[in-house]
């Protein structure tokens, strides 16, 4: 019985924590009114919390003091006191007593200069026994000192309703305790008479009433003090103007809200001021306002401040003729404000929870959380978090309690607490207070449904362990092994500590868990548990883990200082970090000018550097971040410094004179231009000097201002002027010398001037001359001439010129344009009468110069693969190209590209330029032109150049993996090239392996040809993840990898017996060559045996064309001459074997050298397929390049895995063979035609030429050994064009061929592959395909073709002089009519 009801107990408490999951703190219940569930009985929280707390109080020696304090509970708590955080032992204490309601009563306050035992922080302590304890808010008792004066009252004198100001400051404590007597008798305060609160005393509209002697006070409860004696005379007003002053201005004050602040302004002078009160520049209403009080002499209070009064607030003093301004700033504090307060907590052991306080003032307040009346150390288990919040990890029965967050700052302190209950396991935690729990009911929640428990998880183990998180998984338990009901709960603690905390699931049925904010290198312990509707079952076995030790990077560098050094240094200093550090290897310091972004940095391996170069009285920031082994660490705070200033490094700037008359002269400047200043320009220094003399007197002048008469000149003399800047460093540079002469006499600028005697304008094309004679009446001030001009009104434009000059052309007119003109003279009065004129320009007559002759020879040479150096001539130059004018020359260029139309230029003025910024592997197309002058010449011819590659600088893209259909252990990998391939793509590497994490050379590769797109790989791990990565390569080298994607191949679909896997063979397989075969490699279809037969009949019919042309040339070969070529035939013919050149790839499967075939190019699509490329057939094996041929119109596809283990067939000698003839591939399983032919020309000539003149004794070995035996291998070679078919003239191919135009010579060196191997040329004749008569007569695709291009001119010339096995016309009849009935033979059976 008590097993099923502890149970029950159990399953109660598990179904109200999955209940209560969402709850963010893990705990259920937050509510005044929740309950408290003892056992199965529920009753509420206990109110526990004061009615009153202690408050600031000021008392002074002798006095008595109460502290209040009242604390509420159902039961009596026990009041206690802290006096500086220490409790005060009250029952042998003769002064202080505690009171009934809890307050502390302070008799007699003792205070003296050296003892203070009364003032302090006071903190009132509440206790109820076996509940908690709670604090109050701490309370600061002050006690004034003792008496004395920092100022008295002195005799003055004021004037009849002016203001009067007498002081008398005390020490802060005591001005509230100061008060005034005039002749011995009290002061009365009132609108016109006011007492500071600093003690000083302000008469406002003084009377005859106000004279007298006056003293003040100092009342603090002892024997009064009183100052000296000072007298106020009232002096009868004169009534004569006086300066506007100020008597008293106001002063920055800080006040906490609710207090009142004063802003004293008192201003006199005559007439009498006005005072009015501006804040933040905005006028200050004080009429009407109950806050804002206008007091005695203009003073300003402010009553019960408040957050939005801060400010800055102005006095401003105007009595008509003049105004004076003060300000003073109003700073406003706050004390602590809860915005939000802790709420109580109901929680089980091992739950964390958090108890949240949101406060708020001005200083930010700090907050600190008591329990039970001791302070929270904040640890492992107890954590502030979200700034003021307290984070309870782990909970254990004694964390059980009353909290409080107490929240402080400068001007005062509050606390709010919250109580803190542990419930016992067997008993539910309430997740809202139903209204049956209130403390009159004893009801009891219902008892959990009984049932089987789970038993204990399995195989607990930690599947991933870091510094700060371990992620668990385990087995559901052997009493439930479906477990999709199940919800796990993991318990974990550290190795030795009795707090465990708990994690749960966070849906049913899931077997892992991640457990955060571990700790590095530390030991914990994890148990899981289960649970099911009827509760939670057995535990598991503790498994200990310890998490990963954490990288230890140093921490910021301490006391790191900056001090400028010189104008242009600035030394920084640091410290060793103090954490973390472990061999410090070096520090980087990084620096930046202040307002810029672009930040430098330098290596320093000291603990101090001097940067030099730096911008002259500039702000920079520093910082420095030390490094060890292990890479940077924390940086340091940013430290902000100024370089020292210097003299100015520029003269200021638009000098200009102004002649007043005849003896002073006006000049005016600017400030020298921004970054020269080098420091705060203090000044500006003027010389200046007769221009007949060379000593100069100089003039000074201070401050910012821009401008300076100079007087007491002579008259009818010109003097010279310059100006420079002044800091306190020194005098900068000068601006130059500018003159000015004074008048011979003081003429008359009272009016404007009169109109300039003359004016004559003389037009020509673009321009018009104007000239002009100043005024007849020479006695008034002419200080420069207003021209304007424009077509049809001359308002269009004005020019201004100096008084001495006398003629002016204006530029930039149209031609043949009529321009109407006048000229006024002006001074400082304004502009004198106008006078016009008009003028029509010249027409533009002047002939367009000839054009320039083009540059000739233009030429581009490649540099790079991304640079082309573009060369030229000038036939306008002399011979030795020296350019000695001014021309220049503008290259253009663009990719040679039809649809792009945008070109880029650049100038030059030499006969070459260098082009950069090109793209890789580009065709492009250049032009010159030339221009001097106003003379151009035309675009010359272009050139062309294409850059070399580059390494691909991206990655192959849309990388795919499918299943193959029907075989599992098969999967197909595709993609696309890469966007940025810089070259001909020559090869891809694909990387796979089921470990994605493993190193790159761990991985399995698969290389394919640069022309696939897709492949295969086989033989792969049924219902296993691989991950897959591909490199593309040119001739440059490898590209860069791209991202991993992951495949799972598919789950077997039957078993093929214990111990053993079935392998996969499907219709495709064919057995290997020479024994060997790829675990990669890709079957191709099976023949039936009808296909079978018709291979063998054509080989055989094939096998007697070449014996007839064998024996022919056989016969023509006797002489010593033709003995020796067949030698060297034989040599060349051995080059086409492979040597371990792993360029060299095998041939196709069956080639057939006919001189009746004509070849005619069939299906050429305007856009080439993207998978197949077109490859020039070499005519040796240097120049074969590897691709492949992707002919399988079915999924089967023919390919070459191109691992380095599989070997290929060497070069035939019928690849050397009449290199100027056709040549033909007859493929014979079925493929529809995927390209265009496309014939290339080779430069490569020699090998074919000399093996032309004897192939006989080698063909029959060519035609059954390599080539037939290459049938069963798959063509790595070149990728080969499509052509039809037809019978033509069966002398066409006898012709002696033309010797073609000049094309693109082939490039040797190609990109080939490295990891094609050598293989022996002797296959097995059972893996031979062969075709039968019967196959030939069907419809076949056509056959691939390749038509090499002819020799070069000598070339073949060379070969029709020395080849003595030519023909004569009636003997190559005779052997073609032969040929020509074979093959009518051949077609008769092929279309039976």
């Amino acid at each position: 019985m008590a097993a099923g009801r502890a149970r029950r107990l159990l399953g109660s408490l598990w179904i109200a924590l999955l209940l209560g999951q969402p709850e963010p703190a893990g705990a259920a219940a937050r509510s005044s009114s929740q309950s408290l569930l003892t056992g199965s009985v529920v009753r509420t929280f206990t109110p526990f919390h004061f009615l009153v707390e202690p408050m600031d109080a000021l008392s002074v020696r002798g006095a008595s003091v109460i502290m209040n304090c009242s604390a509420y509970c159902e039961t009596s708590p026990k009041i206690e006191w802290k006096k500086d955080g220490t409790f005060l032992n009250l029952a042998s204490d003769d002064r202080r007593q505690l009171l009934p309601d809890g307050s502390l009563l302070i008799n007699s306050v003792v205070h003296s200069k050296h003892n203070k035992p009364d003032e302090g922080y006071y903190q009132c302590v509440a206790t109820v026994d076996s509940l908690g304890t709670i604090v109050s808010r701490t309370a600061k008792l002050t006690v004034a000192g003792l008496p004395r004066f920092t100022s008295q009252p002195e005799s003055s004198s004021v004037y009849r309703g002016s203001s009067a100001i007498l002081n008398c400051e005390v020490n802060v404590d005591l001005a509230p305790f100061v008060r005034w007597e005039q002749d011995r008798q009290p002061v009365f305060l009132d609108d016109r008479v006011f007492k500071l609160p600093s003690g000083a005393l302000i008469i406002s509209n003084a009377t005859d009433m106000d004279g007298g002697l006056y003293r003040c006070i100092i009342e603090s409860g002892g024997t009064p003090k009183y100052s000296e004696e000072a007298e106020l005379k009232i002096l009868p007003d004169p009534e004569v103007s006086r300066n506007l002053m100020f008597l008293r201005q106001p002063t920055s004050l800080t006040k906490v809200t609710g207090q009142s602040a004063v802003f004293p302004c008192v201003a006199v002078g005559f007439p009498t001021p006005y005072v009015r009160w501006t804040r933040n520049e905005e006028e200050l209403i004080t009429e009407g306002y109950e806050r804002f009080l206008l007091l005695a002499g203009g003073s300003l209070e402010i009553r019960e401040v408040t957050a939005g009064d801060a400010g800055t607030y102005s006095c401003v003093a105007d009595n008509g003729n003049e105004t004076i301004e003060a300000q003073a700033e109003l700073t406003v504090q706050v004390p602590p404000e809860f915005l939000k307060r802790p709420a109580n907590i109901y929680a089980h052991e091992s739950m964390d929870i958090v108890f949240e306080c949101e406060v708020t003032g001005k200083p930010t307040p700090t907050v600190k959380w008591v329990k039970n009346g001791d302070m929270v150390i904040p640890s492992d288990y107890f954590k502030i978090v979200k700034e003021h919040n307290l984070q309870v990890l782990g909970l254990v029965k004694s964390d059980e309690g009353f909290y409080q967050c107490i929240a402080e700052n400068d001007v005062g302190n509050a606390q709010a607490g919250a109580q803190l209950i542990i419930l016992d396991l067997d008993v539910a935690i309430p997740t809202l207070p139903p209204t049956s729990l209130t403390s009159a009911t004893n009801d009891h929640l219902a008892p959990a449904t009984t049932g089987p428990l789970p038993s204990a998880p399995r195989d607990v183990v930690a599947t991933l362990v870091s510094t700060r998180f371990i992620r668990l998984t385990w087995r559901t338990p052997v009493s439930d092994p479906q477990g999709d009901n199940l919800t796990y709960s993991i318990f974990y603690t550290k190795e030795g500590i009795s707090r465990e905390r708990v994690e749960n699931t966070s849906r049913p049925g899931e077997m892992q868990v991640t457990i955060q904010n571990l700790m590095p290198e530390t030991v914990y312990v994890f148990r899981v548990v289960a649970q099911n509707k009827h509760g939670p079952g057995e535990s598991s076995v503790p498994l200990k883990v310890a998490t990963q030790p954490e990288v230890q990077l140093p921490g910021p560098a301490p006391n790191i200082r900056a001090y400028a050094s010189s104008p242009t240094s600035v030394t920084v200093t640091w410290e060793t970090p103090l954490s973390g550090n472990g061999e410090i290897q070096n520090y980087k310091l990084y620096y930046m000018e202040k307002g810029q972004d672009n930040e430098q940095d330098v290596d320093v391996g000291g603990l101090s550097y001097t940067i030099n170069g730096l911008k002259k009285y500039t702000e920079y920031s520093f910082r420095v971040v030390a490094y060890n082994k292990h890479g940077p660490g924390v940086s340091t705070q940013d430290v902000v410094v100024r370089t020292l200033s210097d003299v100015p490094s520029a003269p200021p700037q638009n000098l200009t004179l102004e002649v007043r008359n005849s003896k002073s002269i006006m000049l005016q400047w600017q400030p020298p231009p921004l970054g020269t200043h080098s420091g705060q320009i203090t000044g500006y220094k003027i010389r200046y000097r007769k221009v007949s003399r060379k000593s100069d007197v100089t003039e000074s002048i201070g401050g910012t201002q821009l401008f300076q008469l100079i007087e007491g000149l002579e008259r009818g003399t010109e003097y010279s002027f310059r100006v420079a800047a002044l800091t306190v460093n020194g005098t900068g540079p000068a601006t130059d010398w500018v003159s000015a002469e004074t008048f011979e006499s003081d003429l008359d600028e009272t009016r404007v001037p009169e109109v300039p005697s003359s004016l004559h304008v003389r037009p020509l094309v673009t321009s018009i001359v104007v000239s002009w004679t100043p005024p007849e009446n020479q006695n008034i001030v002419v200080r420069g001439y207003a021209i304007g001009y424009g077509i049809g009104s001359p308002h269009a434009q004005t020019i201004k010129v100096d008084y001495k000059q006398r003629y002016y052309t204006i530029e930039n007119l149209d031609p043949s344009s009529h321009y109407v003109i006048t000229l006024k003279a002006f001074n400082n009065v304004g502009e004198g009468i106008p006078l016009y004129e008009s003028a029509v320009t010249r027409p533009h007559s002047v002939p367009d110069p000839s054009p320039m002759m083009p540059p000739v020879g233009v030429q581009a040479s490649i540099l790079s693969h991304d640079t082309i150096r573009i060369t030229w001539a000038d036939n306008s130059l002399p011979k030795n190209q020296k350019i000695t004018d001014a021309r220049y020359y503008t290259v253009r260029w663009k990719t040679n590209i039809p649809a792009n139309t945008k070109y880029k230029t650049a100038n030059a003025t030499t006969l070459s330029y260098l082009v950069t910024g090109l793209k890789p592997n580009t065709l492009y197309e250049f032009s010159v032109m030339v221009t001097k002058g106003r003379r151009s010449s035309t675009w010359s011819m272009t050139a062309h150049g294409t850059t070399f590659e580059l390494v691909p600088t991206s990655p192959p893209k849309d990388v795919t993996v499918v299943s193959k259909e029907g075989k599992p252990r098969t999967i197909i990998v595709n993609w696309q090239p890469p966007s940025e391939a810089n070259g001909k793509i020559t090869g891809y590497i694909i990387y796979y392996s089921t470990d994605v994490n493993a190193e790159i050379h761990d991985w399995v590769i698969e290389p394919v040809v640069g022309n696939r797109l897709t492949h295969q790989i086989q033989e792969l791990t049924l219902d296993t993840p691989y991950y897959f990565k591909i490199q593309a390569r040119n001739s440059k080298g490898m590209g860069p990898m791209s991202e991993a994607v992951q495949f799972r191949t598919p789950k077997a679909s039957g078993s093929a017996g214990k111990g053993s896997r079935p392998v996969d063979i499907g219709p495709d397989y064919k057995p290997p060559l020479g024994g060997s075969n790829s675990p990669h490699g890709s079957p191709t279809s099976p023949l039936d045996s009808n296909m079978l037969l018709v291979i063998i009949v054509s080989v055989g019919v094939i096998t007697i064309v070449i014996v007839v042309i064998v024996a022919v040339f056989c016969t023509r070969r006797t002489t010593s001459h033709q003995k020796k070529k067949r030698a060297a035939c034989k040599s060349v013919n051995g080059s086409h074997k492979y040597k371990g050149n792993s360029k060299d790839v095998k041939p196709p499967d069956l080639w057939i050298h006919h001189e009746r075939l004509e070849l005619k190019p069939i299906d050429k699509s305007p856009d080439p397929n993207p998978i197949m490329t077109d490859t020039p057939i070499p005519r040796n094996s240097q120049d074969i390049t590897p691709v492949d041929n992707s002919m399988d119109s079915n999924i089967h596809q023919r390919r070459n895995s191109y691992r380095g283990h599989e070997s290929e067939d060497s070069m035939s000698t019928l690849a050397g063979r009449r290199g100027m003839r056709p040549k033909m591939m007859m493929p014979f399983d079925s493929q529809p035609p995927q390209q265009s032919v496309r014939n290339t020309p080779s430069t490569d000539t020699m090998p074919a030429s000399s093996s032309q003149t004897c192939a006989d004794h080698q063909e029959a070995e060519s035609a059954t050994g390599a080539y037939l035996a290459n049938a069963q291998e798959e063509d790595s070679a070149q990728n080969l064009p499509t052509a039809h078919v037809r019978p033509s003239h069966p002398l066409k191919s006898f012709a002696v061929p033309a010797v073609p135009p000049a094309g693109p010579t082939y490039d040797p060196a190609l990109p080939s592959t490295p990891l094609l191997t050598q293989q022996a040329p002797n296959h097995p004749v059972h893996s031979v395909k062969t075709a039968s008569i019967g196959t030939l007569g069907r419809t076949r695709p056509p056959m691939p073709v390749v038509v090499p291009s002819a020799p070069d001119v000598q070339e073949t010339t060379r070969m029709l002089e020395d080849s003595e096995s030519s023909y004569e016309p009636d003997e190559l009849t005779k052997e073609m009519a032969h040929l020509e009935g074979l093959m009518k033979d051949l077609n008769a059976i092929t279309t039976a």
